[in-house]
């Protein structure tokens, strides 16, 4: 009788060479204390000669929901791989919902993307950081964006921890997440999850399934609000646990597949902008609480242990408004507030950032001329909020490195929240005539 606790891994993976590498160092590095159920959502080409011939044993196969299912043995740890055409994929949340199907009561829950490498006994580690964190808190969640790795090259792992932080509203609302480096002694209190490794106790899967209609963009944000208000708590890992692999420039995606062209050959049923348009709607609702009526499973609303509202308040955002407290973008970078002040939303503000992207083109009949580019950015009642001037020797700096074709002006700046940003001026002032034409660019 295996008397072994259990960590369920869900895997989505999509055309991703990285698959094997990870499954062969996730394995290798683990500790034997625990049997380890891995369940990959693997949207390839259905040859699952590809795990046979990397050193996996077929043990049974069978289907789930039309779709094959292979059982595969791997140096004792059990792997599942639902395979499933790319062509078919809906998403990465879709494809997570997938491997979470297969849930069968395991004691801890590991959520990665199949592009990682592994700290030796990483599962054990993982282990003893979550059963200290319940000495703080009934549910603690670890997460956070782990350190970057280039595959086959070993040195190249970087070596610093982070936390999740605020980086801006999207131009649909929906809050976007990044990252800065910590140094502490524990674990440190966080407000934001990272799709790329989560782990908790295994009821997480339960409690805060992912919705398989949330594409992409608000992913993190609506899982981190759903987790908190279904009692969990959310810790960012003091030291690296496992890493990732960032960028992957040169790797297939989904954006490219399911593309218009591909549509037109009847290879997909939907576009990949579609799926996001419907995702980025049902997160509004969900986070904002609009009017518009909402046809969201229960099974992936908010909790009722705790509301939306102190959400809110421990990440000091308001969604609604698009807001934040200063201490958000402030240098300390706050993303979790313990305070008990009731009259934060007092204090909020409008924190706009933006990359603007001017094509070459468009002044290039007079590009040699200017010496200089004046950015004001205004809003809906035509009021001055943002004025910058990029001189000569600065324009030049801003031509994209990868494209000398665009420059990109960073915009970074505060206002009230009542005074939102809507349009960008662009004038160019040219050394022979003076003022040229405006060019506008909507916010």
């Amino acid at each position: 009788m295996d008397l072994k606790q259990s960590i369920f891994v869900s895997i989505a993976s999509y055309r991703d060479a990285e698959l094997i590498p990870t499954l062969h160092d996730m394995i290798a590095m683990s500790s034997g204390l625990y049997t380890i159920n891995i369940v990959i959502c693997w949207q390839d080409n259905n040859d699952i000669n590809h795990f046979l011939d990397n050193g996996m044993t077929l043990v049974e196969e069978n289907k789930h929901e039309n779709h094959n299912l292979y059982i595969l043995d791997y140096l004792n740890t059990q792997i599942s791989v639902l395979s499933i055409h790319y062509f078919l994929s809906e998403g990465a949340c879709w494809a997570r919902k997938n491997c979470e199907q297969l849930y069968q009561g395991e004691d801890y829950f590991l959520q990665i993307d199949s592009h990682c490498r592994f700290i030796k006994d990483w599962d054990e580690k993982m282990v003893t950081l979550h059963t200290q964190l319940k000495e703080k808190c009934e549910s603690p969640v670890l997460s956070t964006y782990p350190p970057g790795y280039q595959p086959g090259k070993e040195s190249a792992k970087e070596t610093f921890t982070s936390r999740l932080v605020y980086r801006n509203f999207s131009s649909e609302g929906i809050l976007q997440l990044s990252s800065v480096g910590f140094e502490s002694s524990a674990p440190i209190r966080g407000s934001y999850l990272a799709g790329g490794f989560i782990f908790s106790e295994g009821s997480f899967v339960i409690d805060v399934p992912n919705d398989p209609q949330i594409f992409f963009e608000g992913e993190e944000i609506s899982m981190a609000a759903r987790a908190f208000t279904h009692g969990y708590d959310i810790w960012h890992p003091h030291e690296i646990l496992l890493w990732h692999f960032y960028g992957r420039d040169d790797h297939p995606k989904i954006w490219s597949d399911h593309s218009d062209d591909a549509k037109k050959v009847g290879s997909i049923d939907k576009v990949w902008w579609d799926r996001d348009r419907k995702s980025k709607e049902k997160i509004k609702i969900l986070l904002k609480n609009d009017e518009a009526e909402s046809d969201s499973n229960a099974l992936y609303s908010l909790g009722e242990k705790r509301s939306l509202g102190e959400y809110e308040k421990i990440a000091g955002v308001d969604f609604r408004r698009c807001c934040v407290r200063p201490e958000v973008v402030s240098k300390e970078r706050c993303s979790y507030f313990d305070d008990d002040k009731e009259d934060w939303r007092k204090d909020l503000i409008n924190a706009n950032k933006k990359l603007i992207t001017v094509p070459k083109d468009k002044i290039s009949d007079v590009f040699e001329k200017i010496s200089k580019l004046h950015i004001g950015v205004y809003c809906n009642s035509n009021n001055l909020l943002e004025r910058k001037v990029l001189q000569k020797e600065e324009i030049k700096k801003a031509l994209n490195e990868k494209n000398k074709e665009e420059i990109k002006i960073k915009l970074n700046f505060i206002t009230s929240p009542e005074l939102k940003p809507s349009v960008v001026r662009i004038s160019p002032y040219l050394s022979d005539q003076g003022w040229g034409e405006i060019m506008e660019i909507a916010w």
